[in-house]
């Protein structure tokens, strides 16, 4: 892991710096693609799999099933039998498991939901709360199965009252989605569930085919493929936001557990070979125990190749004077991820501004946060906690405003409305309110 010293240093390596190819693929995903569609460049093949989708429909979903998945396919729904077949395969503790997140995840939401009310009325004005009708869910599925990402995704749209929840997933070989998730979806009251996935399952949520209905949102996670996919479609369909590799910050002082922080690291970093782990510490011993601890607990992780390339380019130690230097550092660079670990970590919680969970204390590890906690994992990444929010129930909702006046109120307010119509040279507007001030 890199070590930074002193705080302008870090300022300068933490500051978030777009590159000019935001969307960087390796030289063996450009081969393939040239192979595939005869075109390196990813958002180009995207926006050719948007057009087929749009004017072929199933026919498309099918073919670029099998060019990219490998899977033939002969129907994209996945039928309610299978669904509950699904059980039959899936290990009686994580169905255990996954009822408890379940648990977890509506009472956090309900609760959400609640807060934010039943609209209002105010001098003549009102505002209606409404679920969406019907949203797409995306759950990635070829090479892992991610079941934690359906409840995470599905429980707060039916706890915000969504008709509809649509999820697509990729199909592994023999076109089944692995069981994992079928039994996830099922726990989160999923309403129909497609072997599909990519981009392609994207255009398909967003435009609709003869099999597949189209929704009014698209939400989670995916890869530069489905998230250029999701860039692409805004406007056509809301979506939850464009998602990038995971990232977590650590502020600790000296009292806290090397041990907990290097776990905490690696399992940030066991995400993806482009994700970010980073301490931030006060205390140059602990940085030492840490990295020290990182070499010592990777040795024995399955997955290290992928942990050992993410630190490379992702792990950093930052050493500074003071708790206010690294919070401070936090802020700017606005974390998925951030956990607050030592002496009075819990009065640092009103200090943050920028990022999308906060975990307070030794025992509140991330690990939690993605599984069973409850607030939805679905985060912020990439800088993005600056100005947006976790999947939230408020996502899955619109907001309706509602005018009604009467005589008194246009009486009282409508000269004003005159005045300012005139200043911006709009005489249609202002006549049309003097007729009703009987002018």
């Amino acid at each position: 892991m890199e070590r930074i010293s002193g705080f302008s240093l870090a300022k300068v390596a933490l500051s978030r710096q777009v590159p000019d190819d935001f969307h960087q693929v390796s030289p063996f995903l450009k081969q393939k693609l040239k192979e595939m569609f005869g075109c390196d460049d990813p958002e180009q093949v995207v926006r050719h799999i948007i057009a087929e989708v749009r004017s072929r429909g199933d026919d498309a979903l099918l073919d670029f099933t099998s060019k990219i998945d490998g899977v033939e396919l002969t129907c994209l729904e996945v039928d309610r039998q299978r669904i509950t077949s699904a059980y039959q395969e899936v290990d009686s503790g994580l169905v255990a498991a996954l009822e408890l997140a379940a648990g977890r995840i509506r009472s956090f939401h309900t609760s959400q939901r609640d807060s934010i009310g039943k609209g209002f009325t105010v001098d003549g004005l009102r505002q209606l709360i409404r679920p969406l009708e019907r949203v797409g869910l995306y759950a990635p599925g070829g090479t892992a199965a991610y079941p934690s990402t359906v409840l995470m995704t599905a429980i707060p749209a039916k706890v915000a009252g969504v008709k509809e929840t649509i999820l697509a997933s990729s199909p592994k070989s023999g076109g089944v989605i692995p069981p994992a998730t079928l039994v996830a979806a099922d726990i989160a009251g999923v309403d129909r569930v497609f072997s599909i996935g990519g981009a392609q399952a994207v255009a398909a949520l967003a435009f609709g085919t003869a099999s597949i209905p189209k929704v009014d949102k698209i939400c989670g996670p995916g890869n530069i493929f489905v998230v250029l996919a999701k860039k692409l479609v805004y406007g056509a369909v809301d979506i939850d936001g464009l998602q990038g590799p995971s990232e977590v910050i650590i502020i600790a002082d000296e009292t806290a557990d090397a041990g907990y922080c290097a776990a905490d690291i690696l399992a940030q970093a066991e995400h993806d070979p482009l994700a970010s782990a980073i301490l931030i510490t006060t205390s140059s011993r602990l940085a030492d125990e840490v990295d020290a601890e990182v070499e010592r607990q990777l040795a024995r992780l399955s997955r290290r190749a992928i942990i050992a390339e993410s630190l490379r380019t992702g792990g950093r130690i930052v050493v500074v004077a003071g708790i206010d230097e690294a919070i401070e550092l936090a802020n700017l660079y606005a974390p998925e991820h951030l956990c607050l670990v030592g002496n009075g970590a819990a009065g640092w919680v009103d200090r943050i501004s920028n990022a999308g969970c906060v975990f307070v204390g030794e025992r509140s590890t991330v690990v939690l946060g993605d599984y069973v906690a409850g607030p939805s994992h679905v985060l912020p990444t990439g800088g993005t906690a600056r100005f947006s929010s976790p999947l939230n129930v408020s996502d899955f909702v619109k907001f309706i405003n509602v005018v009604w006046l009467d005589e008194s109120d246009v009486k009282r307010i409508g000269p004003a409305a005159v005045a300012i119509a005139r200043a911006e040279g709009l005489e249609a507007h202002a006549r049309a309110m003097e007729k009703r001030l009987g002018k």
